[in-house]
């Protein structure tokens, strides 16, 4: 295991931060790291990567205990914060270089300067002063300090806070890129960056955690039908004939010829209700499938 926490309290005065936290994180997974405003995020991240101590509990970062060996777990985690603290009066090849000495990395400074460069999509901007570049690139900067030692595990909490649709996407594909080869923990408010780059997803509420499941299992946590449909008709339908069908449990009329019809069972129940409409001379004229996604998953487990 890259990640292992165990038992982790935090305590700010009589404020508890985070209460008895415990999970893993697999050597070149991406976890989405989630919970509302206060929920603890930003804290447990900072005490795995040793900027704070935990109140009490044990975190190991690739078997090294973070309490003990602070410096050389800090070697191997590339850690970008929140706020993506940089120094904007210093040129961005500066700032790498000063950055990279801090490491003392065996490697050629100037290999390791420019192939993260090349990573990150700086060469245009790489002569220019920090201060002056959009938030966009301020955030490739701040990914390429994170990743110009070479890491085994990467912290990344709110990467794409106030960026536009298109850096978003940009800077989602580089953690993706940089996913092929490290372990990453990231923190996110944006629902659709965790569906398409994370693995498992953790949800901390209240400083505990809420759930801790593969992406793909995390679905099943809200009971509901396994097919949810939204049709719409031409003319009237004969109900009780639309309730008949194979696997369909409940048949509801939302407005004029549009229904709704719930389905259990694994065989898709959309291939009947279209030999239902042809059977009894009926037009299709919109269907719509509904899945549960993330975004409701999160409310259901941290709304008060």
């Amino acid at each position: 295991m890259s990640i292992v926490v165990q038992g982790v309290t935090k305590l700010y005065g009589e404020q508890k931060a985070l209460d008895n936290v415990s999970f893993e994180v697999k050597t070149g997974e991406i976890v989405g790291f989630l919970g509302p405003n206060g929920a603890g995020k930003s804290t447990m991240m900072k005490i795995i990567t040793g900027f704070i101590p935990a109140s009490s509990g044990q975190v190991l970062v690739n078997g090294l205990e973070v309490g003990t060996d602070n410096l050389e777990v800090k070697r191997q985690i590339g850690y970008l914060p929140e706020n993506n603290p940089l120094y904007p009066e210093m040129y961005v090849m500066e700032y790498l270089a000063f950055v990279a000495s801090i490491y003392k990395s065996n490697i050629s400074r100037k290999v390791q300067i420019d192939s993260i460069i090349e990573l990150t999509g700086l060469i245009p901007e790489q002569k220019k002063k920090i201060g002056s570049l959009s938030k966009g690139y301020r955030q490739r900067v701040g990914l390429a300090q994170a990743l110009i030692h070479h890491p085994d595990v990467l912290i990344l909490d709110e990467a794409t806070t106030g960026l536009d649709p298109n850096q978003i996407i940009e800077i989602r594909n580089l953690i993706k890129e940089a996913g092929r080869e490290k372990t990453i923990m990231l923190s996110t408010h944006i629902m659709q960056e965790v569906e398409a780059i994370c693995d498992r997803v953790i949800i901390i509420d209240k400083g505990m955690i809420v759930a801790n499941e593969e992406k793909s299992k995390i679905y099943s946590i809200i009971k509901r039908p396994k097919q949810i449909i939204n049709i719409e008709f031409d003319k009237e339908p004969d109900q009780l004939l639309l309730a008949a069908i194979k696997n369909v449990f409940r048949v509801k009329h939302i407005q004029n010829n549009l229904w709704l019809i719930e389905a259990d069972g694994d065989e898709d129940v959309r291939p009947a209700l279209f030999d239902f409409a042809v059977k009894n001379g009926l037009m299709v004229l919109s269907l719509q499938k509904h899945e549960s996604n993330l975004e409701e998953i999160f409310r259901h487990l941290t709304s008060s």
